[in-house]
């Protein structure tokens, strides 16, 4: 089968924005190796794609492959218990509550917000604070 010229053809790629810096970085690259500046960029687009992608990992399959040259990281997990019931925050509130208030008088309303500040502002016992 014939081959059309264009698909032979080598690919032209321009790079346009290339930051002043980076091109003086190639360049030096370039002087280095002994090659155009064209045949370093070309070098280094070969390298980096020639190495198959890799798949992405999750963070444990990360952590282990820093850890696998130093021979690995084996850690002891301690058993795991049961969870414990959530508090019943209600509970406490209710016996306090009755307790502080004695036998045979019921239970104070819950006051307002506003309530306890202005009672903070004006103590109704003559200034001192009773002591719990």
């Amino acid at each position: 089968m014939p081959v059309s010229s264009s698909a032979a053809a080598p690919g032209a790629v321009t790079i346009r924005g290339l930051a002043p810096e980076l091109k003086a970085r190639l360049r030096v690259r370039a002087a280095h190796n002994a090659r155009s500046m064209e045949a370093e960029a070309r070098a280094i687009l070969e390298a980096a794609l020639a190495a198959p992608e890799e798949d992405p990992t999750d963070l444990a399959a990360f952590a282990r492959s820093l850890f696998a040259p130093l021979g690995g990281a084996e850690l002891d997990l301690p058993p795991r218990e049961p969870a414990r019931d959530p508090p019943d925050l209600g509970a406490g509130l209710a016996e306090e509550g009755q307790s502080s208030a004695g036998a045979g008088t019921p239970p104070t309303a819950p006051r307002s917000k506003a309530q306890v500040q202005s009672s903070k502002a004006t103590p109704a016992s003559g200034g001192r604070r009773r002591s719990r």
